[in-house]
This record gives structure tokens, C-alpha cells and sequence, in this order.
């Protein structure tokens, strides 16, 4: 047995296609075994135990007799088993795609299976079935009956929240006179939502590393912090107003430094109206960085499962967080979001749109049609005005686009997060120093753009939104080009996209835009050189 455990697998593997020799020589290495070649090719190359039923019962039996602690039953297997030399234990089994006459010959003679030679004559072999009151077939259509029926089914008991009143988003729609990061104003809203009577207990806030980095600390003294055992310790903050408070019946998550876990918490919050008839509002907030790329495959599975809620790519953009070295210099992630189909990812670049986003994302996911999608926003870091929510634009919010400030039309800044900042800048500045009008436009999702455009049997939105316009079309953003040009082909006019593609560098965020080309001068250079101007 110790020589057995301190052989490799890769040399199993090669015992399975040698001789009885080579393994008495490779294993034994001069011990007398009672075996003889043959046998030891039997026993030590093709007969492991995972390939014995009674060996794989016992197995699982002493497990199940096993009581207070999990077991784990480690067998050894050949892959390819009983498929005949040529492809048993061999590597290249993987590219295998059909077996010889003579393969399918030794396969039935190696399991005992009844078919005759004749039945092997043709290039495919028979099905065989072991008949309609076979103890298998019975016991599978016995096994099918207590699971439900003969396909896995989907079953949802699903209840629909009532909308939320409309003065927590009032709120933001009155804009602030105050720099606010739309990180802050989503907080605010959050906080505000979680006072709602009916739904406010449904809200599932969860925050891997420091509650702090989102200002999300004027959560503490209401909504807490959850943990199974209470207040444990005297928190390092207690003598401040918002200081650490941990409950058995808190609401927020503190996940710790694991996106990974936070995922895990996020879908099952996420699928609880499915899995438990109980619709739960997650609201998972991380540094945007490390949500698509670092567990962009928990995300697939979470739409996999149909899972509905927020995920919210805080300190969003190549140039937000150049303090702070490039891994967190996110350039790229709304791209990689708009490859996810359940996905809907917004860039928004005011308060206001924040929460016209979320309303609507509670309406789609929690109202009567439950529909099986969920949200990605990215919101900054960056204290910034934040004006009112003008009149009309609602739809065009929702849509992906609206124009935000007309300036004479001679060119078009098409804008996102907090890029909208660097077009108006480049707005004012081309107005002063060249005479020149430009209409800039906030584009809250260019994917959603995309989308419509790619399924739409009419006019695409972003065609109707830019009917009559005239002149070119300069898009800006504090991602890589590659996301405002996904609506590229819908635009008529001559195009330009501005964006952040490269790993970025440190520095100010005003040098790390100039590097880029996205600050305002270099925005307005591009318009210039786009209308023909020259400087």
C-alpha cells in the first residue's frame, strides 16, 4: 500500500497500456508478488476500483454509515474504460471521434452486453434497450416520478413588490448644488429605499472589503451589519456617530476581501424569489474593477439562474482611481458587460439618471412580469455638480441617450459617466475660443443602443434620437473606444470615438485624461478636426 500511494497518476496511466512485465519492473521493483503478468495487467492497469460496483458501493455505504463529519471516497479510474487498446488510457482519446468495428466488438465483450456480430455490421452500433419492465428501466421511471416528470421543470412561485413612492427619487431628481460623486447619490438612494414600509426589509446590501470606500457608513446605525453571533468586539470606531454596529438581524452584507463569496451571496439573494417564493432586492457594490474581470464567470452563472437584482460598479473608469495603481484602472468592464444577454449595463452621468435607472430596474425585475434580467451601473468617484433632472428625457434615459445640452448642432459630443463633465467643458471652450455650437448628449447605455439597433425591425433609437442632426459625431468616454463604438455603424454622420484604451498610468486625474487624449482641450481638438476647422 505504501509503494501504491507514492506512485504519480501520470504513471497509472501508463501502467494501463503496458505489459504485466513492465509492472511487476515499474511498481514492484524486485518484490516477489504472487501474480501472474497477466493478472497484474488486469489488476494494476484495467481493473481499477472505480470501475467495480460492489468495490464503489461498499464505498459509498461506509460512508453513509459514517455520522458527524463528511466523508470523502477517493477511486482511481482508466479514462476511455472498456473502449478496446487503442483509445483505453491514451491521451489521444480525447480527439476520438468514432470506434472501429473491432473497438465496439471488445467494448460489448468487455461489459457482457447481449449483441450479436450481425448487429455490429453496419458503421453505427444498435441502441439497446433492456426492456420496458427491466428492474433499470423501472427503477428510472421510479426515480423521474419523484423528481417530477420526465423533464427537469423550472417551478416559481413568484409574488410581485409593490413600487416604491416616489420621494426617494424625488430626491435626486432635484439635483445638488453640492459636488456629489453618483457613487454618493446612489448610497443616498439606497438608503432611502431601505426606509420604504413594505419593501425597504427586502433590500440585500452586500460590500466585500470597507463599507467606508462607498460612504456607504450612514447605513450602520439602521439597517447594521449582519452576523450570526452579534457584537462581538468594541468596533475601532465606536466613538463615532456612524461607527461599526453588528446584529444577528442585520441587513447589510460585509463580505470581507472576497468577491467571490460576495457573488455567491448576491445570487442567491438574487434567485430567492425563484427558490424560496420570496423576492429579495440584492445590491452588490464593488470597485468596478474587480466585478466583470475578476468573477465575470459568477456572472454568467447568475444569469444562468435567472438571478434579478443590482450590481454596481463603483469607482468606475480608467481615469477615476489613478491614485490607487492600474488594477483599478477600469477601463473595459462595461464591455465586457454588454456581452452578457441578462445583463443590462448602464454608464449614467448624473444623479437623477441613477435613480431613474433604478425605478425602472425595480419596475422590470420585482413588478407584475418579473422579468429574468438584472442591472449593472458603473457610478464615480468623483464629486461633481449635479444638476436637475430636465423635463422629457425619461425614455431617452432608459433608451440609452438624450441630448442634455444644445449648443447650435455644428458637431455632436455623445458622452457617458463622468466624461458628460469633459464634453461640457469642451462645449464651453470651443463656444469661446472658436465660435463654434456643439450639442453635447448623454448616452447612459451604449449597449442598449446596440441592442436595439441589432433587434429593432424599425428605425434604430439612436437614429431617431439623432434625426436632422447634422455635422460629425464625436464620441467620449472613460472607457476603452471600443464601447461607444459599438453603435458606431447606426450613426450617419462622419464618426470619431475618444477613449482610454492601454493599461493607463498614475497620476492626477487631469494628466492621466490629458495622456488619454479625454480631457477637455483634447476633446475639443478632435471636434475642431473633425468639422474641418484646423486651429
Amino acid at each position: 500500500m505504501a509503494r501504491l500511494s507514492e506512485v504519480p497518476d501520470g504513471q497509472f496511466q501508463t501502467f494501463a497500456t503496458s505489459t504485466g512485465a513492465y509492472i511487476r519492473e515499474h511498481l514492484f521493483q524486485g518484490l516477489d508478488v504472487p501474480y501472474s503478468d497477466e493478472d497484474l495487467r488486469r489488476i494494476v492497469g484495467t481493473s481499477r476500483a472505480g470501475h467495480e460496483p460492489r468495490k464503489v458501493y461498499a464505498a459509498y455505504r461506509k460512508a453513509l454509515d459514517n455520522k458527524g463529519a463528511p466523508t470523502v471516497i477517493l477511486v482511481q479510474t482508466v479514462k476511455g474504460w472498456t473502449l478496446g487498446p487503442g483509445v483505453e488510457a491514451r491521451n489521444a482519446n480525447h480527439q476520438m471521434k468514432k470506434l472501429t468495428q473491432d473497438e465496439f466488438r471488445a467494448l460489448r465483450d468487455r461489459l457482457g452486453l447481449p449483441v450479436p456480430d450481425e448487429a455490429l455490421a453496419g458503421d453505427l452500433p444498435p441502441y439497446l434497450h433492456p426492456g420496458p419492465d427491466s428492474p433499470e428501466v423501472r427503477y428510472a421511471i421510479e426515480r423521474r416520478r419523484e423528481l417530477g416528470g420526465s423533464l427537469p421543470r423550472r417551478t416559481v412561485s413568484y409574488h410581485p413588490l409593490p413600487a416604491p413612492s416616489e420621494a426617494p427619487f424625488r430626491a435626486l431628481q432635484k439635483g445638488s448644488k453640492q459636488p456629489v460623486a453618483t457613487t454618493m447619490a446612489l448610497v443616498r438612494l439606497l438608503k432611502d429605499l431601505m426606509k420604504e414600509p413594505e419593501t425597504g426589509r427586502r433590500w440585500v446590501p452586500i460590500v466585500p472589503d470597507e463599507a467606508r470606500t462607498f460612504g456607504m457608513e450612514s447605513l450602520f446605525p439602521t439597517a447594521k451589519i449582519y452576523s450570526p453571533l452579534g457584537q462581538r468586539y468594541e468596533p475601532v470606531d465606536r466613538d463615532l456617530l456612524l461607527s461599526y454596529r453588528e446584529a444577528t438581524d442585520g441587513q447589510i452584507l460585509l463580505e470581507g476581501i472576497t468577491e467571490a463569496g460576495s457573488m455567491a451571496s448576491f445570487t442567491a439573494a438574487a434567485s430567492s424569489y425563484a427558490t424560496h417564493g420570496e423576492a429579495m432586492i440584492p445590491l452588490y457594490i464593488f470597485y468596478a474593477m474587480f466585478g466583470w474581470q475578476r468573477t465575470g464567470d459568477q456572472m454568467w452563472a447568475l444569469a444562468d439562474q435567472l438571478g434579478r437584482g443590482f450590481l454596481i460598479g463603483a469607482t468606475a473608469g480608467r481615469t477615476t482611481m489613478t491614485g490607487e495603481g492600474l488594477q483599478h484602472a477600469d477601463g473595459h468592464s462595461q464591455l465586457l458587460a454588454s456581452a452578457n444577454p441578462a445583463c443590462l449595463a448602464y454608464d449614467p452621468a448624473f444623479a437623477y439618471e441613477v435613480g431613474t435607472i433604478v425605478r425602472e430596474g425595480l419596475r422590470r425585475m420585482y413588478g407584475p412580469d418579473g422579468e429574468d434580467v438584472f442591472y449593472y451601473l458603473t457610478v464615480y468617484n468623483e464629486p461633481l455638480p449635479q444638476p436637475a433632472m430636465p423635463e422629457g428625457v425619461e425614455e431617452g434615459i432608459l433608451r440609452g441617450i438624450y441630448r442634455y445640452s444644445a449648443g447650435g448642432g455644428q458637431a455632436h459630443l455623445l458622452a457617458s459617466g463622468t466624461a458628460i463633465h469633459w464634453a461640457l467643458a469642451a462645449q464651453q471652450l470651443l463656444r469661446e475660443e472658436y465660435g463654434l455650437g456643439v450639442d453635447v448628449w448623454s448616452v447612459t447605455s451604449w449597449s442598449e443602443l446596440r441592442r436595439d439597433a441589432m433587434t429593432t425591425t424599425g428605425v434604430p433609437y439612436i437614429q431617431q434620437a439623432l434625426a436632422g442632426a447634422t455635422g460629425p459625431v464625436i464620441a467620449v468616454s472613460d472607457w476603452m473606444r471600443a464601447v461607444p463604438d459599438q453603435i458606431a455603424p447606426w450613426i450617419d454622420q462622419p464618426w470619431t470615438s475618444l477613449g482610454t484604451d492601454g493599461f493607463g498610468l498614475s497620476g492626477t486625474r487631469e494628466e492621466v485624461r490629458k495622456h488619454f487624449g479625454v480631457d477637455p482641450r483634447s476633446i475639443a481638438e478632435a471636434v475642431l478636426k473633425a468639422v474641418g476647422t484646423g486651429r
